[in-house]
């Protein structure tokens, strides 16, 4: 009787602090005391995506970078392209730079052209009206003739060159005014000396120059067939 008595009083007792600590707002996360979680496990998966994307943008940005670079040689890709083409025996050295620098002065021209009378005309009304043509058609023709020049110097310029051992003809791509690649297939037998004092010229044909760098051209064969040489003269009155 004694034990079952003590067992009732423990339980209201305990009965009782429940209640007391329900009712006076008691919480074990106000004092700090936290239930154990399990240990969060560190997941190693997601951030191998992350490290994928980072390289895939970290190519890109190099990419990009090499893009916007003037270099002198052939581009990446345009090399492997040339390699399964067999009939490709030269490659311009500047080309990607020429082209490059060629759609820049024609954007410059477009804009001169376009936008030059307007902004002459816009931005000082007190100005007299054949002064500001002027100046507007002074500013078109600087812009149209610097780009006139720029397509003159390299129009010579060869950029890709053509050619199968043993044929007579050959085919060279040259850059337009509209700096567009154009094909223009030659024969040997119309290579002519160049008689002019035009910088940059290795040979002509049918009333055109063009121009071959000899350092990138690996094939001693066809350089001697592209640079004809002045026929000697000889008197002869020499020996007498």
């Amino acid at each position: 009787m004694g034990r079952v008595a003590i067992l009732h009083l423990l339980r209201s007792q305990s009965r009782l602090i429940s209640s007391t600590n329900t009712l006076s707002g008691y919480h074990p996360r106000r004092f700090g005391i936290l239930p154990h979680a399990p240990s969060a496990k560190p997941n190693f998966n997601s951030a191998i995506p992350l490290a994928g994307s980072q390289r895939r943008w970290a190519s890109r940005a190099t990419t990009a970078k090499d893009d916007n670079k003037i270099s002198i040689g052939p581009q990446r890709g345009e090399t492997e392209e040339d390699e399964k083409d067999s009939g490709i025996v030269y490659y311009g050295p500047i080309s990607s730079t020429i082209k490059k620098v060629k759609l820049l002065s024609l954007s410059t021209c477009c804009l001169s052209v376009s936008l030059g009378p307007v902004i002459t005309f816009m931005t000082s009304p007190e100005m007299n009206v054949i002064l500001k043509g002027g100046v507007a058609s002074t500013v078109i023709f600087l812009s149209a003739s610097t780009t006139a020049a720029l397509h003159w110097f390299v129009s010579p310029y060869v950029h890709k060159l053509k050619w199968q051992p043993g044929s007579d003809t050959f085919e060279v791509e040259m850059l337009s005014w509209l700096a567009t690649y154009l094909p223009r297939t030659l024969k040997f037998a119309d290579i002519r000396l160049p008689e002019t004092n035009r910088p940059f010229v290795t040979f002509k044909a049918n009333g055109n120059f063009y121009f071959i760098d000899a350092e990138h051209c690996h094939n001693k064969a066809l350089l001697a067939k592209l640079t004809p040489q002045k026929a000697t003269h000889e008197s002869a009155f020499k020996n007498l």
